[in-house]
């Protein structure tokens, strides 16, 4: 009686031995990769004017890193502007969005940025503001980068890039150079894995330890 308990129980056991080994194993997958890494680019912008009467501007930053971290060493920003109230007359200020509808323009493209230069992409809308400082000629400014996609390693990517930029003014109709310190933070989801042989052998297991307890109740039955 006891050997037959005994038989029952090995394959049950082993089965749900596995069971929690599988289980421990999914359970320490963690549900995101991260990125987090700094870069800074050569910068060109170019300002034209979009909407005299709204005073809304457009905006197009490029940027280049030959070395830039995971292949991306290029980026383009393409974003409208508004100017802002300034108690300096020597300051313009502005304020830009890829978003249109910021600016009540409901009738325009949404704009949008892309960080590229290999298999790796990065997309994303900007929200940033900058000043344009006539006695120094200097452009400063800064904002975030909401992350919306990518390719590559970057595929259904999400987080931020924050960024701080100075370029000194160009002449008009030329664009202004300068250079920007991006950080970019982000997170990639990381694919669920497929069965394993583990998760075979936990059925292959249970239904062993069922077919011997059936037999294990059959023979105390009829002894």
């Amino acid at each position: 009686m006891l050997r037959s308990h005994i038989k029952w129980l090995i394959p049950a056991a082993l089965a749900f031995g596995g069971f929690g080994l599988n289980v421990q194993s999914a359970s320490a997958q963690a549900t995101y990769d991260t990125y987090d890494f700094t870069a800074n680019y050569k910068t060109s912008v170019e300002i034209n004017p979009f909407n005299e009467e709204l005073g809304i501007i457009r905006a197009t930053i490029t940027g280049e890193k030959s070395d830039a971290p995971y292949g991306l060493n290029f980026f383009i920003s393409n974003t409208y502007g508004q100017v802002q109230p300034s108690d300096n007359p020597s300051i313009i200020k502005y304020n830009f969005n890829s978003d249109p509808a910021t600016f009540g323009l409901t009738d325009q493209p949404r704009f949008s940025d892309r960080y590229y230069g290999g298999p790796n992409e990065l997309f994303g809308s900007a929200n940033d503001s900058a000043e344009i400082n006539l006695e120094t000629n200097t452009i400063r400014g800064g904002g975030t980068i909401t992350l919306t996609g990518g390719t590559g390693i970057f595929e259904n990517a999400t987080g931020t890039i924050t960024f701080t930029q100075e370029d000194e003014l160009g002449p008009p109709g030329t664009p202004s150079i300068g250079e920007a310190k991006l950080n970019f933070s982000v997170k990639t989801p990381r694919a669920v894995p497929e069965p394993t042989a583990t998760t075979a052998l936990v059925g292959v297991g249970v239904l062993g330890a069922g077919v011997l307890l059936r037999k294990h109740r059959r023979k105390a039955t009829y002894n």
